[in-house]
């Protein structure tokens, strides 16, 4: 039998106050990062941003997620026509590259998903659930949370959306922090 010792409880609590309490913040000046394209290139972070940019974890087995799938399709029509870039992210370690990108195909997503490998990109933000969005203005994180309120449609808050408004108007985000909810992130050990 294997004894418990203070010194491995601490250490315990520790490694796991860390993965909690880890990642970027409102206000936080977001570093370069790599990301893979569904078909294994490597892709800087900085090749895909913009002025405002939004990253947003998704993930093709969470019914959450697929849920917004078409509100996530409107958003990124909506919006990137206003010059907003949109980068979309699946850190999922059970969800291979082959899998998002048929999955992409399968719900017409008019824009590229990026695989996460080994979750270092969900770590470097904190990302807990698919979907969980942040939108980066001038390299610094002024959102994060919720895409809105509802899973089933029936949204009274588009979060999102209403803080990308503001963004564009020059306006500070009236709540630049919400709850995001979902499936959690499968990460690797």
């Amino acid at each position: 039998m294997k004894r418990i010792t203070l010194g491995s409880i601490l250490a315990a609590l520790f490694a796991c106050s860390a993965l909690f309490a880890g990642g970027l913040k409102v206000g936080d000046t977001v570093p370069d990062f790599t990301l893979k394209s569904v078909d294994g290139n490597d892709v800087r972070y900085s090749s895909l941003a913009g002025d405002v940019t939004v990253v947003t974890f998704i993930a093709t087995r969470c019914p959450v997620s697929n849920a917004y799938n078409e509100r996530m399709k409107a958003i990124y029509a909506d919006y990137h026509a206003k010059g907003v870039k949109f980068v979309f992210v699946n850190s999922n370690k059970q969800e291979d590259a082959a899998e998002v990108k048929e999955h992409a195909q399968k719900h017409g997503f008019q824009f590229a998903v990026y695989k996460d490998p080994g979750n270092v990109v969900a770590d470097l933000f904190g990302a807990q659930v698919t979907p969980e969005a942040y939108v980066i203005k001038g390299g610094k994180i002024v959102y994060h949370g919720r895409i809105d309120d509802s899973q089933k449609g029936d949204v009274k808050d588009p979060s999102l959306r209403k803080a990308l408004d503001a963004v564009l108007a020059g306006r500070p985000i009236e709540k630049p922090e919400t709850k995001a909810f979902g499936c959690t992130i499968k990460r690797v050990s």
